[in-house]
């Protein structure tokens, strides 16, 4: 587990060159901010935190239950996602905008096309919805994005 990196990871890298080529400025790991999202936009209020779906609970392909400890995991995974919501509650109540991108929209066998990924990123910076989440395509193709907030 010490080999787990909970920063620099390389759907985190995607999302950052991505922004940066777009023109985007953002902060990386903001303490001043709760939850020190992955990035911060401050310019548009808006939060990014990229989660691992294993290690949030995310329900698609990538996620899957360990076999051996799985009381530990399920406990350490229902932490997490307790946290996270406390954290994104905590960001709307200080008037921030959160996006939650999972691992699974970037990787894995029904991840988003890079443009219509890139699409819907850059949509919701300029857009004013208070919170969303970029995930893969459904089984039927649709894109990745469910609207959590207007």
């Amino acid at each position: 587990m010490s080999r787990v990196r909970s920063k620099d990871t390389a759907p985190e890298l995607v999302v950052r060159r991505l922004l940066h080529s777009r023109g985007y400025r953002y902060r990386l790991h903001r303490i001043d901010v709760a939850g020190r999202p992955d990035l911060v936009l401050p310019k548009y209020r808006v939060a990014i935190f990229v989660n691992g779906c294993f290690w949030h609970g995310h329900s698609c392909a990538l996620f899957r239950i360990p076999a051996t400890r799985t009381e530990f995991w399920l406990a350490k995974i229902a932490a997490n996602r307790t946290r996270d919501s406390l954290v994104r509650g905590r960001l709307r109540e200080e008037g921030w905008r959160t996006l939650d991108i999972w691992e699974c929209a970037l990787r894995g066998p029904r991840r988003l096309d890079p443009d219509n990924f890139a699409d819907q990123l850059i949509a919701f910076i300029a857009g004013s919805q208070t919170s969303d989440e970029l995930a893969e395509r459904g089984p039927n193709g649709d894109c990745g994005m469910t609207e959590k907030g207007a």
